[in-house]
Order: structure tokens, then C-alpha cells, then sequence
């Protein structure tokens, strides 16, 4: 078995060194763009007059304008409802959801949207000036399904059970009905901006004293306190016309929220950055979006009705890992990995330079030589230990060259002669053997 091989050629090393150093850097590149891609998540969006998909889609663009490490997908719905039917099914990341509808098992709050109010509007003239006073008569449900569970909640608070006719209605249908006076007070559940002020306006046109009333809540609380999704809240006065003013004087009824919700199982670092991404880009737009001056933290109370995402609160309580908190243990695992690696390059380039064994090695293989030499029976076997050891002194000698090792050239150049001399003396004596001796010593050996 042959203890050397020949040494590639520098060109060689070089090539496959560099096509080598190719494939790492290529698969370095490929796991950085890996590393690097943003993250995207669906969110379910949806509401009566579409506005909220539009005020998502702008936040989206600016997401994506930023180049913000997480992203967003709009996954567009007819309404909250079917946001929250969606969401609870698994088949989007977010979604925006009114806290009084669907199952929110999975959902972790990740930013405050909105706040809507109830309205029980009593049409002019109507004799429907309570909550009470609705037994006997037909109560339009703007939004229908949407609002079914708040008008429960009042059905067990005033024991309204079968004594009041609820009847569903669409937004669109809602100026009609009252028209017509279909119902003799309809119920709204909007947030109390201009916008949806102006909408509730335009329902009920009129002469100046045909104004509807506005109906209070009276056991808003005691609501409240059996349904946490709902809060008790006054309703200012004159917030739906000023002269004369509607409601005369602040008026109690109940208020829920929308939230911006994510799945429970998805990454906090994500929901993090995604938290500080949405609270930048509502500080740059809500100059031209006035509906996003309402997206603020929620509540992060550990008893909140939703409670909050880990990710969201993290960024909101200020309490986000620090650079050693998040990559402490690469910083720990770097330099070992880094031994490793260099470990395996240094095995790479012993291999690429043609040395299968260490120098000791093949050191203390020539210094072994002698004895070898000194029982070798014919000339062709001493041949092939000449040229063995003319190609170990040749890379040996090119090694310790290189290496600028003066007390290895000098061992090699004395081993070189000694080996030299060695077999000078034996081919000498197998010379001078008489030929029926060698023949004798070849039968011995078999």
C-alpha cells in the first residue's frame, strides 16, 4: 500500500479552491435572501361602505413603500362578521373584527382600530321615548346579523323577549324603511366620527324639527358587566345636531371596539415589528387618512376582554429583547462555528494539495526505509522504492520550501542521502550475489 501521493498542481488547488469558496458564498447569499425576505401576513378586512379595506390597502402600500420587514396581504370581506368567520377558521394571519362578534379564541389584540357606539333612534313623532316604551313596536336592525348580539344583550337586560319586533335591515335600505316609517326606531352601532355622523344625518333628512331621538341605555353598566365586550359611555350632547341639540344632554348607551387582531401562535418578534411599522406609518398618513387617528394601543391589562399579543405588548410596554437578548447565544455560537469551519478548510486544502498523511508520517515512514531497503531481494523492487522516495523527498522538500523551515531542509537533505547511500549499497550487493543464490533466496521467500 503507498504511503504518498503526488500533489496537485497549484492551478488545480486554485480552481477547485475557488469553485469551493463558490458554493459557499452562493449558499450564504441564498440563505441571506432567505433570511432577509420580508414577512408577509393576510388580514381580513371588510365593513358595510368598504372604507376600512381602503384605509388597510393605503397602510399596506406604505408597508411595502418602506420596505417594512412585515408586510401585509388584503384578504377583502363584506363585513366584520365575516372577517371574524374567516380568522377563527385559521385561513388568515390578522383581522379586523369588532369585539362583540365571532370566536375569537385565537386572537391576541394587536392594535386599537376604532371605538363604535350604539344608537336607538326613535323616529319624530314617535312615541318610542325609552327602551321600555319599544314593547309593541318594530325596531329596525341596521346591519342585521352584525348587531344581532347587542341587541340580545338588551333583550335580556329589559326583558324585551317576543314583545318587540326586530327586523334585520342593509345599510343601503335604511333611508327607505324610514321613509316609509317601516319601524318606529332603528338601531345603529357606528363610531363617532364626522364621517359616520354625516351618514346617520343623511338617513334621517328632514324639516328642522324632524329630527329622531336618540333613545339613552340606562342599564348600560349592568350590560357591561355581564358582556365584556361592551363598555358603558356617554354620547355628548349635541354630537348629532347642534341647534336644537341631539341628544339635549348626554346620553348613556353602550360602546365596543375594533381591533386590529392577530393569531396567538404567530411569531412575537414578527408582531413586534409589525406593531412599530403600523404605528409609523399612522403617524405619516393620518393627515390624509383621518380614520387612522384612531388606531392606538389597546388595552394590555392581563384581564382585557381580548388580551394582548406578547409582540404587541412588548413594543408598547417598551419591553422589546435587546440586540444581546435576541442574538446572544449567535454571538455565543459564532466563534465555534467559525472553528469548524476552519477545521474543514484546513482538511480541504491538505486533500487539494495531493497529502494524505501528516508530515510526522511520512517522516518517520523514511526514516523506516533502511531496514526495507536492506531486505530487498531483486533490482525491480528496489526500483520502486527509488522512485518512492524521489516523489516523498520531492514534496516534502517543495513543503518545507514553502514554508521557509530551515531545519526541515536540512533533516530531508540528510535522510535524501542517506536513503541514497542505502540503496547505492544494496544494488552493490545484489550485483555481486551469484546469480543461483538469488534465484535460491527468491524460492526461500515464497
Amino acid at each position: 500500500m503507498r504511503n504518498y501521493s503526488i500533489a496537485l498542481p497549484f492551478w488545480a488547488r486554485a480552481f477547485l479552491l475557488a469553485g469551493l469558496a463558490g458554493v459557499v458564498l452562493g449558499a450564504g447569499l441564498i440563505a441571506y435572501r432567505f433570511y432577509d425576505r420580508p414577512t408577509v401576513l393576510s388580514v381580513a378586512v371588510g365593513s358595510f361602505d368598504g372604507e376600512a379595506a381602503k384605509v388597510a390597502s393605503v397602510i399596506a402600500a406604505r408597508l411595502e413603500a418602506t420596505k417594512s420587514a412585515v408586510r401585509l396581504k388584503i384578504v377583502p370581506t363584506d363585513n366584520v362578521l365575516d372577517s371574524a368567520k374567516i380568522f377563527a377558521e385559521g385561513k388568515t394571519d390578522l383581522a379586523i373584527v369588532r369585539a362583540d362578534l365571532g370566536d375569537l379564541s385565537l386572537a391576541r389584540s394587536v392594535a386599537l382600530i376604532t371605538k363604535s357606539v350604539l344608537m336607538i333612534l326613535a323616529l319624530p313623532g314617535s312615541q318610542v321615548t325609552s327602551i321600555e316604551k319599544m314593547k309593541g313596536h318594530t325596531v329596525g336592525v341596521v346591519g342585521g346579523e352584525i348587531n344581532q348580539k347587542i341587541v340580545e344583550a338588551l333583550k335580556a337586560e329589559y326583558d324585551l323577549g317576543d314583545k318587540v319586533i326586530f327586523k334585520n335591515m342593509a345599510p343601503a335600505d335604511t333611508p327607505g324603511a324610514i321613509q316609509s316609517k317601516a319601524a318606529s326606531a332603528f338601531v345603529l352601532v357606528v363610531p363617532l366620527s364626522e364621517k359616520y355622523i354625516s351618514l346617520v344625518r343623511r338617513f334621517f333628512r328632514g324639516g328642522h324639527n324632524s329630527f329622531p331621538a336618540l333613545i339613552p341605555v340606562e342599564s348600560a353598566g349592568a350590560i357591561a358587566d355581564v358582556e365584556g365586550a361592551y363598555e358603558s359611555f356617554d354620547i355628548p350632547q349635541g354630537t348629532l345636531r347642534g341647534n336644537p341639540p341631539v341628544p339635549d344632554a348626554d346620553s348613556t348607551t353602550l360602546r365596543v371596539a375594533t381591533y386590529l387582531v392577530a393569531n396567538k401562535k404567530i411569531d412575537p418578534d414578527t408582531i413586534t415589528t409589525l406593531t412599530q411599522a403600523l404605528v409609523t406609518a399612522r403617524n405619516d398618513l393620518v393627515r390624509d387618512q383621518p380614520l387612522l387617528a384612531g388606531l392606538t394601543a389597546p388595552d394590555t391589562d392581563p384581564g382585557a376582554y381580548i388580551p394582548v399579543h406578547p409582540g404587541a405588548a412588548a413594543y408598547y410596554n417598551g419591553t422589546q429583547q435587546s440586540f444581546m437578548d435576541k442574538y446572544g447565544n449567535w454571538i455565543y455560537l459564532t466563534p465555534m462555528v467559525l472553528g469548524a469551519l476552519a477545521s474543514i478548510f484546513a482538511t480541504a486544502w491538505r486533500f487539494l494539495g495531493g497529502r494524505q498523511e501528516p508530515a510526522e508520517t511520512t517522516l518517520r515512514s523514511l526514516f523506516a526505509l533502511p531496514r526495507r531497503i536492506r531486505e530487498v531481494k531483486g533490482e525491480a523492487e528496489l526500483s520502486e522504492i527509488e522512485n518512492q522516495v524521489d516523489q516523498a523527498l520531492d514534496a516534502e522538500m517543495a513543503s518545507a520550501i514553502r514554508s521557509e523551515n530551515a531545519q526541515d531542509i536540512s533533516t530531508l537533505v540528510s535522510m535524501a542521502h542517506r536513503l541514497e547511500d542505502s540503496i547505492y549499497r544494496r544494488r552493490q550487493m545484489l550485483a555481486e550475489e551469484p546469480a543461483g543464490t538469488i534465484e535460491s533466496n527468491r524460492h526461500t521467500s515464497f
